[in-house]
């Protein structure tokens, strides 16, 4: 059947390739450089095509990471594409570290947790790892979806040591703010997809001003400063979840590659640190309606499991 949002992706797709030094701290516990590349926001389903993110799993592939991570919204809306993921993922030759976003807990959080296992992905569900990379070790502390409220903070860090390189992987950015504190440099989120229309810098008066993010899309904070201080980027993601449809340079699709171990600084980079926007937390009723939604969408795929 023919996708009818298809002619937005006609044409080889677009996807930039960004590159960014890691933070201070990094380079002061690393003895090599340990190459990152970031994607966000897959949305593997009916609104983007598979070749997309196929595209992306190329142009990652052809920069040789030492490690990619992904920071959630694997799936848009639906289970029907998890074989799609599992491939997606199984295509990456380096190893897959991941967190679930909204989408995922929309749409299962259990099965989409298996279709990333079986792609080879690890997930990490307010949790923290240390991985070897050649010689090199980095600890990774990943967060689950905070918006639909499964952020778990004291879990994630349990266990977290001030002596190994950390990065840190949480859907949303916000969070980033409470793990700083806790010996984590650097953050890596997405969620927004840089509003996919950044002309104008609409995104920032949409996803600032009336939704309420303090962050947006790109490179905020300090990466030298020590802890609570700390560093957050948000990727524009590969993927949508409604309209494809992307405006502005800093809109476009984007893989981006940080390269831990290198001082910031230390070579040419996409854009400085930006300041943060005001934001505003979302209230308690809000936190409430999203946790009541996913579990209203669980119970409905229950019925329908029964009814099949």
């Amino acid at each position: 059947m023919l996708n009818p949002l298809a002619w937005f992706d006609r044409g080889a797709p677009k996807i930039e390739l960004r590159r960014f030094a890691g933070a201070a701290s990094h380079q002061e516990l690393l003895g090599a450089p340990i190459c990152v590349a970031h994607l966000t926001d897959l949305h593997v389903g009916r609104v983007t095509p598979v070749p997309i993110q196929m595209a992306a799993v190329d142009l990652v592939n052809r920069q040789d990471p030492d490690l990619v991570v992904i920071t959630g919204d694997f799936v848009c809306h639906s289970q029907e594409y998890l074989d799609a993921l599992t491939e997606v993922i199984e295509a990456f030759d380096a190893p897959v570290i991941g967190v679930l976003g909204n989408h995922d807990h929309w749409s299962g959080a259990s099965e989409v947790r298996r279709a990333l296992r079986r792609g080879g992905a690890e997930v990490l569900d307010n949790a923290n790892t240390i991985i070897t990379l050649g010689h090199e070790r980095l600890q990774l502390v990943g967060l689950d979806d905070a918006y639909t409220g499964h952020a778990d903070i004291a879990r994630a860090i349990k266990g977290l040591r001030r002596d190994v390189a950390t990065l840190g992987l949480s859907h949303i950015a916000e969070e980033a703010e409470r793990l700083w504190p806790q010996g984590v440099p650097l953050v890596l989120s997405g969620h927004t997809h840089a509003g996919q229309v950044t002309l104008a810098r609409l995104n920032e008066l949409a996803l600032g001003r009336f939704v309420g993010h303090r962050y947006i899309h790109g490179l905020y904070g300090s990466r030298e400063e020590p802890p609570p201080h700390g560093a957050v980027y948000v990727g524009a993601g590969i993927g949508a979840a409604v309209i494809p449809l992307r405006l502005g340079e800093r809109a476009r699709r984007e893989v981006t590659l940080f390269e831990l171990g290198y001082h910031p600084g230390a070579f040419d980079e996409h854009h400085n640190p930006q300041e943060a926007l005001p934001g505003r937390p979302p209230s308690e009723r809000t936190v409430q309606e999203r946790q009541l939604a996913v579990a209203r969408k669980q119970a409905r795929r229950e019925r329908r499991t029964k009814k099949g």
